[in-house]
């Protein structure tokens, strides 16, 4: 157990000048999190718990998200393949500065409806495909029979992360959250710009001679090739078919809960950032030992295709224990069941490298995150109404987290699919 435990350490020092950068990243953007409903809230419907416009904005926010990522996601995968990762990881992760530094300078209505348009921008941009950048440049350096291990402890450094920025947005005075939040996220490109190496060999332009408009048209010809071939690598493999299909429900359901969970428990509750930040902590602590310790030791024994099953019922459970929640305990029960749920992203991301080559990594990565991107924008469209609705006064029924339940049933769906590619793994 020592020596698997160290060799998965071993694979990580090559990656150090990624993820150091990435976990800072990671800790910036979380700290935020807790203490943006009671910011967003307060400015949008002062004096009041719940704030339907806060959660129409947040929707319509992922929503437009969704839209643009079908294509951004794809592309910049494919740009990292065809022009390197550390390009692509630098404007990826650049695009938070600014929103945020909005809400440092100002918290009163205007500032939040121009960060709710910076952000949206910014995650079009950053949104997945920081991940399926990072997991593209993992690929190149890990070799595959290690990387659902190596996955497993990026994974875990990303709730570590998590747990330390909701530990910083516990203790540290609102006025100063988002200050120290903008030092931390200009600190990642100026960190990679440095010291992060490229994996990516590419090769020096000759056509530099050619006319402008040539140029644009070489460019979109070339960019509907590679979309054209992304799709094709999807296609014509069986497992990235049925991976594709798990994504797409597994993301509508949980992208769902995730886009109006702290409103509902504002709302449902009376929290505020102090227990947003426990359960968020709760989850985080829990999924670093998840993932660094129990993913490495377990996946060698029943492989990635499993715990991602394991993980996806975990997900169910989670979602009907929050709709259902009839005590301030229960999300904190619920919570729990994070630990095991978390295991989805790196499962699915092994799935993937280990079922595409080398360079078609970013490729098949961003194709499937574009996938995940359509169910993003899908689900809003009925949980912010839904949310909204049985928040108030005119729910039909008592039922707060009925938009939940429904979540839930998406997360249902996603299993028929994956337990077909297990019976079919294992007859063969």
């Amino acid at each position: 157990m020592k020596t698997m435990a160290l060799n998965s350490m071993n694979e990580l020092k090559p990656l150090i000048h990624l993820l150091l950068p990435l976990c800072v990243h990671w800790i910036a953007e979380e700290m935020t999190v807790s203490v943006l409903v009671d910011v967003t809230t307060n400015a949008l419907c002062p004096g009041k718990t719940t704030c339907s416009q806060a959660i129409y904005i947040t929707g319509l926010q992922q929503t437009v998200v969704g839209i643009f990522k079908m294509v951004v996601l794809p592309l910049l995968g494919q740009l990292a393949d065809d022009y390197g990762r550390k390009p692509m990881l630098l404007l990826t992760v650049s695009t938070t500065i600014f929103p945020f530094a909005l809400l440092a300078w100002d918290e009163s209505k205007a500032f939040v409806y121009a960060y709710y348009v910076l952000r949206t921008i910014s995650y079009i941009i950053s949104q997945g495909s920081i991940f399926c950048i990072a997991v593209a440049y993992v690929a190149d350096i890990v070799e595959e029979s290690k990387r659902a291990a190596t996955f497993g402890w990026i994974t875990g450094l990303f709730s570590a992360s998590h747990v330390l920025g909701n530990l910083l947005a516990r203790f540290l005075p609102g006025e100063y959250i988002f200050g120290v939040s903008i030092v931390l996220l200009i600190f990642c490109p100026v960190y990679m710009k440095l010291f992060l190496s490229e994996t990516v060999r590419t090769n020096p332009r000759r056509d530099q001679q050619s006319t402008c408009l040539s140029t644009i048209f070489k460019v979109l010809q070339d960019r509907y090739k590679s979309m054209r071939n992304s799709v094709n690598v999807v296609a014509n493999s069986a497992t990235l078919r049925r991976i594709a299909y798990v994504s797409f429900f597994y993301e509508l359901g949980m992208s769902g809960i995730t886009s109006v969970l702290l409103y509902y428990l504002k709302s449902t509750f009376g929290f505020n950032k102090n227990q947003f930040s426990e359960i968020l902590m709760l989850v985080g602590i829990g999924s670093i030992f998840s993932q660094i310790l129990v993913l490495p030791l377990v996946n060698p024994l029943i492989g990635e295709k499993v715990i991602l099953c394991i993980a996806l019922l975990a997900s169910i459970i989670y979602a009907i224990l929050y709709g259902l929640a009839w005590a301030p305990w229960v999300p904190y029960l619920s919570a729990s069941f994070g630990v095991i749920y978390i295991l989805v992203k790196p499962s699915t991301y092994a799935v993937i490298s280990n079922a595409t080559s080398s360079a078609n990594q970013g490729k098949a990565q961003g194709f499937i995150a574009g996938i995940q991107s359509v169910a993003s924008f899908i689900s809003p469209l009925i949980m912010s109404p839904l949310t909204s609705l049985f928040l108030s006064s005119k729910a039909p029924f008592n039922c707060k987290g009925f938009s939940l339940l429904c979540a839930s049933i998406s997360l249902v769906t996603s299993l028929p699919s994956l337990s077909l590619s297990l019976f079919l793994s294992h007859k063969h």
